[in-house]
C-alpha cells in the first residue's frame, strides 16, 4: 500500500522529513512525475537538509551529480530523462553506483532502469495542481 502526503511549497520541509525517514531503510529513492511536478525541488531541499553546501542542480546533461555528506556518506543524484536505454545506463557504468556501501542514490525519471532496482528502494511519485503538490511513496 502506498502512502500519501499533500503539501504546499511552504510545507516542503515536511515532505523532506518523510523522504529522509524512507532513506533509513532504502538505499535508492526514485522520483517520478510530470515535468514541473517538483522532483528537483524536493531533492534540492533534501540535500540542503542533509548538509550539502554546494549548488544543487538536476544533472540533466551529465546524468549524475555526486555529493559527499558529513560523515563521508556519498549521495548520487541521477536525472535519467535523456537516457535512451538500459544498455546505455550500463555502458556508462552507472549501474556500479547502485547499492554501493555507504551511499544513496536519488533517481529522477527512473523508468528505464527499473529492472535494476530490486530491493531497498523507495518509489516516490509526485503530482501537482494549482493549490498543492502530492507525494505518494512505496518501499520495496
Amino acid at each position: 500500500m502506498a502512502n500519501q502526503l499533500k503539501y504546499t511549497l511552504n510545507q516542503l520541509d515536511h515532505a523532506v522529513e518523510i523522504v529522509k525517514k524512507q532513506m533509513d531503510e532504502s538505499r535508492i529513492v526514485t522520483f517520478t512525475g510530470d515535468l514541473g511536478a517538483g522532483k528537483t525541488t524536493l531533492i534540492r531541499a533534501l540535500l540542503r537538509n542533509l548538509g550539502v553546501k554546494e549548488p544543487v542542480t538536476s544533472p540533466t546533461f551529465t546524468y549524475v551529480n555526486r555529493y559527499t555528506l558529513e560523515g563521508g556518506k556519498i549521495l548520487y543524484h541521477f536525472d535519467l530523462y535523456r537516457l535512451n536505454s538500459l544498455d546505455e545506463f550500463m555502458e556508462q557504468g552507472f549501474h556500479e553506483y547502485l547499492y554501493q556501501p555507504g551511499s544513496w542514490c536519488l533517481i529522477e525519471w527512473p523508468a528505464i532502469i527499473m529492472p535494476l532496482l530490486t530491493h531497498e528502494v523507495c518509489h516516490i511519485t509526485l503530482d501537482y495542481d494549482d493549490n498543492a503538490r502530492s507525494m505518494h511513496w512505496k518501499t520495496v
